[in-house]
């Protein structure tokens, strides 16, 4: 039966691309090889899990980062059926009670910073007949953001988990740098020497951990989070490692007070991953005073043609687009007008002759000349391009987009 037309249509080949283009990018601005892992948390920013896991590894990425346990076995799983099966898969939420056995079962590493937390994974690698050192996991540094991670004082502690009968095996060491959109550098900087030297805390109590992965897209567009993370990393002979997200989708993040140099040229070379579609339902004609929408915020001044969209905030639509926003109509802007209800969504086609049903319009994307960005719907909205992607609904239909101009329906099981 076909589905009610609202959908997203998803680059695969342009996901492949951006993040070829960043590991180059990593590499030259650390001055050696900077591993990516890829982040298809957050059902891949919106994107679908299923489309962007098998596809970023199969450019490349040997890691991949997700949010929670259930996201690691959906991206096992997906990357299993598209032949990908030696990818990593970071879960970087750490886990949760009763999911230590599902982390053994699909060989997930989970980040991990509270004593509860290797507690579970210790039973669960016990009762799976697992030895010493055979459940790898990253330990996460609280370096300054204060949300998650062991601080200075509780570090040797945890320190203390690890070696002898163990189970567990302190693979990695990460921390979030929760600033490096800040161009001046200073807090991101004042992290770094934090890091630093908890890093030689971790290496004068006898541990040897192989990773260090540190840096979102801001710090990897950014550059100089780079150069620091290759420094520690070199210091201690560790690999490291860098994190990319909204990049891999194709945009970038808003930096103040200044945009670093790299950034522009980068932008240039990022492709967009996504585009949101929807139809036509119907037209109509309505007078002068006529009230469109739930209580009458817009009132019409003359007569007009309006067009009848199948998509509303229960698909991601921000409300607040209601009478500011717009979409594409025949490659023409058409005014959002009314509030936005839960599953439709009023435009204005008075200057665009000949709109009917069924016709495709662009809520994200380029038609003809014309392109409306997840950034314009976050400045209409008031929020970041990152809540617009994770707040398309999960009844708007995924289709795949290759070259040729086919797309296949995704099948989410």
């Amino acid at each position: 039966m076909p589905k009610r037309p609202c959908w997203v249509e998803i680059s695969t080949d342009s996901l492949a691309d951006n993040y070829r283009t960043l590991l180059e990018t990593c590499s030259v601005a650390a001055s050696q090889p900077v591993e990516l892992l890829a982040i298809v948390k957050a059902d891949a920013y919106g994107h679908g899990l299923e489309l962007c896991a098998p596809t970023a590894a199969r450019a490349g990425a040997r890691w991949l980062g997700v949010t929670s346990v259930e996201e690691g076995v959906a991206a096992r799983e997906s990357c299993a059926l598209a032949g990908q099966r030696e990818v990593e898969i970071l879960v970087i939420g750490g886990p949760f009670a009763g999911q230590g056995e599902a982390i053994v079962a699909h060989r997930l590493t989970p980040v991990v910073w509270e004593n509860w937390q290797m507690d579970l994974l210790e039973v669960a690698a016990r009762e799976a007949g697992w030895g010493a050192g055979s459940v790898a996991v990253h330990l996460e540094l609280d370096t300054g953001m204060s949300r998650q991670g062991v601080g200075h004082d509780g570090l040797d502690a945890i320190l203390e988990r690890f070696g002898g009968e163990s189970r567990l095996r302190l693979a990695g060491l990460m921390t979030h740098l929760y600033a490096a959109e800040e161009s001046d550098g200073v807090v991101t900087g004042e992290q770094f020497a934090k890091l630093e030297r908890m890093v030689e805390r971790v290496y004068t109590g006898g541990m040897a951990p192989d990773w260090l992965n540190v840096g979102n897209t801001a710090a990897v567009m950014g550059g100089e989070p780079l150069r620091a993370l290759r420094l520690i990393s070199a210091r201690f002979g560790l690999r490291a490692m860098a994190r990319p997200g909204l990049a891999l989708y194709g945009l970038a993040p808003e930096f103040t007070p200044d945009e670093p140099a790299p950034v522009g040229e980068l932008c240039g070379r990022l492709r967009r991953v996504l585009e949101w579609k929807t139809q036509v339902i119907g037209t109509r004609a309505v007078e002068a005073g006529a009230a469109i929408g739930y209580n009458g915020t817009f009132v019409a001044t003359e007569a007009m043609t309006v067009a009848l969209l199948a998509v509303g905030y229960a698909d991601g639509l921000r409300r607040e687009l209601g009478n500011r926003g717009w979409v594409l109509v025949d490659g023409c802007c058409a005014p959002i007008v009314g509030r936005i209800s839960m599953d439709q969504t009023v435009v204005d086609v008075t200057g665009i002759a000949g709109v009917a049903p069924g016709d495709e319009v662009v809520l994200l994307g380029r038609q003809g000349n014309e392109c409306i960005t997840a950034e314009d719907h976050a400045a209409w909205a008031g929020t970041i391009p990152w809540e617009i992607f994770t707040g398309i609904g999960q009844r708007v239909e995924r289709r795949e987009r290759r070259a040729g101009a086919t797309f296949p329906l995704v099948d989410l099981g």
